[in-house]
């Protein structure tokens, strides 16, 4: 194996955060002439048809001089995303068990209101 190789496979500080299917991986590695840079993956899980599954993966290297920036422009997009719609994950509520709280008194009283409208059967007397 290369030089390059091998300073790049060099993990010097590592951090994993799960996060469902993905998983983000911050590894802080060192160059050839030893000064710190950050990689960030992306590790996304997928399942084939047969039941076997994969990972996709995407990375990116962020060195030091980019450090400011990126960290200003990082929170300027989090605070206007958490500006415009709030912390509540939207998406939540297109999974198939999703409740909110207060909608379950709504869903009783549309489930009493709407199976009144049909016949009880009973699979014994068919």
């Amino acid at each position: 194996m290369s030089d390059n190789y091998m300073m790049e496979r060099e993990e010097i500080h590592s951090k994993v955060m799960r996060a469902g299917r993905r998983t983000y991986f911050f590894d802080v590695r060192a160059t050839k002439a030893g000064d710190y840079y950050l990689t960030i993956t992306e590790s996304k899980k997928f399942t084939n048809d047969d039941g076997s599954f994969h990972y996709k993966k995407h990375k990116i290297y962020l060195y030091k001089e980019d450090f400011s920036e990126f960290k200003n422009s990082l929170d300027e997009m989090i605070s206007f995303i958490i500006d415009e719609k709030g912390e509540e994950v939207i998406s939540e509520r297109h999974q198939s068990d999703y409740k909110k709280e207060s909608s379950e008194e709504t869903d009783s009283e549309n489930t009493d209101s709407t199976t009144s409208s049909f016949t009880d059967v009973d699979f014994e007397d068919i």
